[in-house]
């Protein structure tokens, strides 16, 4: 039996024994996994023994580390910070469409590598490629061309990008491992950290849209992966953020488009938690490559209120393949559905709770997100005017609006956005930000 089979075993085994294992061993192993030399077998047991038993902070590292440098890690040769940001996942999270081009139009540099749609929360690559002519899968060349030109980048990974990652994720979704911090941190964190950063701001979400339901779920995961970045040499810091609704008032593709091309034309009050956040976001992210506490996030709001930041994602979206009046004319391009239906309030009263995973996945059984894999996302279908948490409504007045493909479809989901939309006593509202850790 060859040493990587050998030396794969005798990981498991030691994990299985709640040992620390050796750095060394962890990257091996992260290097057999994009090799074949480990087995999908050693992987699951592999992926097992570290969801009951755990890996500690250094095999943290060593695997997030392992599975990085398992494919290819851009370099840069340029005089800016090259930083990016990342999310958990949250519903009508589009933070990433502002903040991506309002930090390039602040003098950074953002190579934003992106995924697609995951459960009932919507992806950043979906959302680019609601826009006509948009094409997020290009090759590293391109990448690179369009960040030194434009400034930023929202794109997908290459199949050269953390290959042990992605056979890793694979086996641990079929094999009920998915629910690990060790697991979830190196998973994030090696495609992120395979993009060659100088900097990282986490945006981890927490409540009941979000995968982390309780601020204390989202601090473990918001602690492991800034002290794993951080360990893998990228400054790195998170804010906890409160998902318990929506982060902007609509949901599905297209339509979350439209709500950032308001923000980006200078209108706040178009979606005012979700221009709040990529501000602070983005705030951090420069404290962190150096500038003054407090001064990044006024350089971000004002690259958004002078219209900086819309000519930069303009001329990434003409990058990438869309329009190239996307600034001026953005809403002649967006496709939008043939039918729209309001929902009505049942009773008069506030907008006392979002059962937000079930919100989330109304918009995906109605064709805006992925059940399965193969499915082709229709781009136009979603919810708007969604109202904020705590809105006063009286009974007949629309608390949301859907856009669907055809009149069942918007029937079924104006149903399910009223079983996950619960009105009665004002409910007592929380900070956008819960809390920050580095």
């Amino acid at each position: 039996m060859d040493a990587p089979v050998m030396d794969a075993r005798a990981l498991i085994a030691a994990l299985r024994r709640g040992e620390r294992p050796a750095p060394a061993a962890v990257r091996a192993f992260a290097a057999g996994l994009a090799s074949g030399a480990v087995s999908d077998a050693q992987a699951g047991a592999f992926a097992m023994a570290v969801c009951l038993r755990g890996l500690g902070e250094a095999g943290r590292v060593a695997l997030t580390e392992g599975m990085r440098d398992s494919g290819d890690v851009l370099t840069w040769r340029l005089d800016v910070p090259v930083l990016d940001k990342h999310s958990t996942g949250g519903l009508g999270d589009a933070v990433s469409l502002i903040l991506a081009p309002a930090l390039a139009a602040c003098g950074v540099a953002v190579p934003m590598i992106s995924g697609r749609g995951l459960g009932h929360t919507g992806g950043t690559l979906d959302k680019m490629e609601a826009i006509p002519g948009v094409v997020a899968q290009i090759p590293e060349d391109r990448l690179r061309k369009i960040v030194a030109e434009v400034g930023c980048a929202v794109v997908g990974a290459t199949a050269r990008i953390a290959p042990a990652d992605r056979r890793l994720y694979a086996i641990r979704d079929v094999t009920g491992t998915v629910e690990s911090i060790d697991l979830i941190t190196a998973s994030i964190l090696s495609k992120k950290l395979a993009a060659g950063l100088e900097g990282l701001v986490l945006d981890v979400k927490c409540g009941s849209g979000a995968f982390m339901k309780t601020d204390d779920e989202a601090r473990a995961l918001a602690e492991a992966l800034v002290t794993t970045a951080n360990g893998a040499g990228c400054p790195t810091a998170a804010l906890i953020t409160d998902m318990d609704e929506p982060l902007c008032p609509a949901l599905g593709n297209s339509v979350e488009v439209g709500v950032c091309m308001e923000v980006l034309s200078g209108n706040r009050l178009a979606a005012p938690r979700l221009h709040d956040l990529t501000v602070a976001l983005g705030g951090r992210l420069l404290a962190l490559a150096g500038g003054a506490e407090g001064e990044g996030e006024e350089k971000i709001r004002e690259a958004i209120a002078s219209g900086a930041a819309m000519e930069r994602f303009a001329a990434m979206v003409a990058a990438l393949g869309g329009p190239p009046d996307m600034a001026e004319d953005w809403r002649t391009h967006l496709p939008q559905a043939p039918v729209t239906r309001d929902v009505m309030a049942p009773e008069a009263g506030h907008i006392a709770e979002f059962r937000g995973e079930a919100l989330g996945l109304a918009v995906v059984a109605m064709g805006g997100g992925r059940q399965v894999e193969t499915d082709r996302i229709d781009p136009a279908v979603g919810l708007t005017d969604v109202l904020p948490l705590g809105a006063r409504v009286e009974r007949g007045q629309p608390i949301a609006r859907v856009h669907a493909r055809d009149e069942d479809s918007a029937e079924a989901t104006a149903r399910a956005v009223l079983s996950a939309i619960r009105i009665g006593e004002a409910p007592q509202i929380g900070p956008l930000v819960r809390g920050r850790v580095g």
